[in-house]
């Protein structure tokens, strides 16, 4: 059986791959975002090099229309990407390939990706959060192999964090609620703050510190709301020391209320490259929709 698997990326790139039933990838493009009518024909065209595709599984950045009863569903809502607004991106491939396609967010899918790597590995995670901080903050939440929330994508980058006290003057960047965990610890951000992007900014900066702080708490919030058995946090603005500064936070702020385990083990890194996650997350949702249409 052969799958194909589109996903976005946080480089403003799609993509592409092809694999087998057991989510080995076989085959692999990248493809620059310009304007949907082109990107889209690249893709369309990649897909087309592969006569036996099964089914596709389909992730993207959004805001999307995850709603299956919805008119637009499938659809690129109000991104700030430019060109990318209200865009039919399921509908497009479902006119062009008349196999069975899924479709979620690209967070789902890195966070499906893990848990069928948990699988995989004879060491399944059967509740997982998989949180991603960049350009924006997204999480994605598996429960016994499916994802919470079937109204639209779970929203962590919008709780209301508390405030430092060193970030009490910073107002914030997001245009809805201006101090939100993503108005507070995104990329745009931190950028406002210090006037670099943060690659570029020393780990010793005690902003970092301020940031773990925000991080800290909306995993906190996350697992006393979802207990879930790992909360994997990917995203560019993540690093194995930036990761342990936020695990410091983070056991202060629980103070030992529940038990999580080994925090090292409970809050990870991703177990491989995000892309290759989404790609192995796609292959499986593309054959789990596979089989559940020949079932219907």
């Amino acid at each position: 059986m052969l799958l194909g698997s589109l996903c976005t990326t946080d480089h403003n790139q799609m993509v592409c791959a092809v694999g087998d039933g057991k989510c080995n990838i076989l085959d692999r493009i990248t493809i620059d975002l310009s304007t949907p009518a082109v990107t889209l024909k690249k893709v369309i065209d990649y897909f087309d090099g592969f006569d036996d595709l099964a089914a596709i599984g389909v992730s993207s950045f959004g805001p999307l229309e995850l709603r299956t009863y919805s008119s637009q569903y499938g659809y690129i809502k109000e991104s700030s990407r430019e060109n990318w607004q209200n865009v039919n991106l399921l509908g497009t491939l479902r006119h062009h390939f008349k196999i069975p396609i899924s479709f979620t967010t690209d967070v789902n899918s890195r966070a499906y990706g893990e848990y069928i790597q948990s699988i995989l590995q004879d060491d399944p995670i059967l509740a997982l959060s998989y949180i991603t901080i960049s350009d924006g903050v997204g999480v994605g939440i598996v429960n016994d192999g499916k994802f919470v929330g079937t109204m639209g994508s779970p929203e962590i980058g919008h709780i209301i964090p508390q405030r430092h006290v060193d970030d009490m003057d910073f107002p914030g960047v997001c245009p809805y609620q201006s101090d939100c965990l993503e108005g507070l610890v995104s990329t745009p951000a931190i950028e406002a703050r210090m006037g670099q992007k943060p690659e570029e900014i020393s780990m010793f900066n005690p902003i970092w510190d301020i940031v773990a702080y925000y991080i800290a708490q909306s995993l906190v919030q996350t697992t006393v709301f979802v207990r879930p058995q790992k909360i994997v946090l990917g995203g560019s603005i993540l690093n194995e020391i930036e990761l342990q500064k936020v695990k410091k936070q983070f056991k202060q702020l629980l103070n030992n209320y529940l038990n999580v385990g080994d925090v090292d083990q409970y809050i990870t890194l991703p177990s491989c490259d995000e892309d290759k996650l989404a790609i192995i997350g796609n292959l499986a949702l593309a054959k789990q929709q596979f089989y559940s249409q020949e079932v219907r």
